[in-house]
């Protein structure tokens, strides 16, 4: 048992939802009581005591839409690449590398990705995967590495026609087993979607084999709307537009989500809004290639649940967050607005998304919750307070400043130092297969 206290409490439990001095006792998988650290060290004498130092003890955070497979790509610079649209990103770059990826790069992109998580405070993901090179087995190789890093992860497999009818039925088939996986493994920290990539590449047979594999066992994680050229296509192939379609194929329902949705209008909100579809919003990645702006405040307004993920752009939520106000007040032309959008997405509607996974109360720290907690590293230099604590979020914190990382109970980082991994071990190892990736995609050595 743990005691993580000595720090700023915030909670996100409206019942107490800030202790100047506080902390969360911890047994097992969940919390099993919040309180002053004081009582708490009372309360249970024996727990071993973990001491935020002043810090700042919040909830993990949680992304709700991420790419493991672009992990490797940091740095790179692929010969020729030079994109000048939304396509030739895709074809140029993301599915340039999802093809030389193979089981084991795939492996070394989910320790890259999983370890930066820790060290930012996130504690839960949701993944959209693609490694075309090598299909049957990845997902597992994915849950492999998350089981060894203790994050809490809801996989799928990115379906799709582009590379033709093979592997369009391999990936088809990748989903289907992972879900029956963890149908015979039920559990807190593993979970699975039906993964679809975007619309312009996906027919209706297509659509009609992957409704027919799911069988109604989960919700589809599927990119929207993310560019034009997924509007155009729709429309120009089939006479509707992208969510219309999705709606002839039953994809849209409670535990679906609808990835970007820059490009719908008012008819296909009213859709996601009657399907109790879910939306997240990725504004670093939309800006960095150049679509657009999602319309977060109309679809919030609408009482949709728009979570807020990265794209993979980042692994930090609250750089994440950041983007997210700024963009919708520039492209509002306001500088009053946004922020409880925004600030909802993260702290609220993520929880709620991910609670719809994984069963357990995620995103507070209440009793009975899972014990996902991360302190943060924050000496104020201004008043902080129950009343002003996203202002410092926004405005004063990055993830970097975690210090303390728990999952499910299980202590993953202490005073920014991964518990039970050999850091550099495992970085000599993704960096062995960083350079196999850069040498196939550029056809030289590294």
């Amino acid at each position: 048992m743990y005691i993580l206290a000595n720090g700023k409490l915030i909670t996100r439990d409206p019942a107490l939802p800030y202790l100047a001095d506080g902390g969360v006792a911890i047994d097992g998988a969940n919390i099993a009581a919040v309180g002053p650290t004081a009582s708490l060290k009372a309360q249970y004498p024996d727990a071993e005591f973990i001491d935020a130092k002043g810090g700042v003890i919040m909830p993990g955070l949680i992304n709700a839409h991420t790419h493991i497979y672009s992990a490797l790509a940091r740095g790179l610079s692929i010969s020729g690449y030079n994109a000048v649209n939304f396509l030739e990103v895709l074809e140029g770059q993301w599915w340039y590398i999802d093809r030389h990826l193979t089981l084991q790069g795939a492996s070394a992109s989910a320790d890259a990705l999983y370890m930066d998580c820790i060290k930012q405070g996130v504690t839960t993901i949701f993944d959209h995967h693609a490694s075309f090179a090598e299909i049957p087995g990845s997902l597992q190789e994915i849950a492999a590495s998350a089981r060894q890093f203790g994050i809490r992860s809801c996989l799928c497999y990115e379906v799709s026609d582009r590379d033709g009818e093979e592997k369009c039925r391999q990936a088809i088939q990748e989903n289907a087993d992972f879900i029956t996986y963890c149908e015979k493994n039920p559990g807190s920290m593993l979970a699975a979607m039906f993964g679809g990539h975007a619309l312009f590449t996906i027919s209706d047979k297509t659509f009609e084999k992957m409704t027919a594999a799911n069988n109604g066992r989960t919700g589809f994680h599927i990119h929207v709307s993310e560019g034009m050229n997924d509007v155009y296509d729709s429309l120009r192939k089939y006479g509707r537009r992208p969510v219309q379609r999705l709606q002839d194929h039953g994809i849209l329902g409670p535990k679906t989500i609808l990835g970007h949705c820059i490009h719908v209008n008012t008819a296909e909100m009213e859709i996601i809004q009657e399907t109790g579809t879910m939306c997240v919003n990725n504004p670093e990645s939309n800006m960095g290639n150049a679509v657009g702006c999602s319309p977060v405040l109309q679809l919030m307004q609408r009482g949709i649940t728009v979570g807020l993920g990265t794209d993979a752009y980042t692994n930090d939520m609250l750089e994440s967050l950041k983007a997210a106000l700024t963009i919708q007040r520039h492209n509002a032309c306001l500088p009053n607005v946004g922020w409880r959008e925004v600030t909802d997405m993260l702290f609220r509607n993520n929880p709620i998304i991910g609670e719809k996974y994984f069963g357990v109360p995620l995103g507070r720290l209440a009793p009975g919750a899972a014990a996902d907690v991360i302190v943060m590293d924050y000496k104020p230099f201004t008043p902080f307070s129950g009343d002003n604590i996203d202002g410092h979020m926004l405005f004063g914190m990055t993830g970097r400043q975690c210090q303390t990382t728990i999952c499910n109970g299980r202590l993953l980082m202490k005073d920014r130092e991964l518990v039970g991994v050999d850091e550099e071990a495992v970085n000599a190892h993704i960096l062995e297969e960083s350079k196999k990736l850069w040498g196939e995609l550029n056809h030289c050595q590294y």
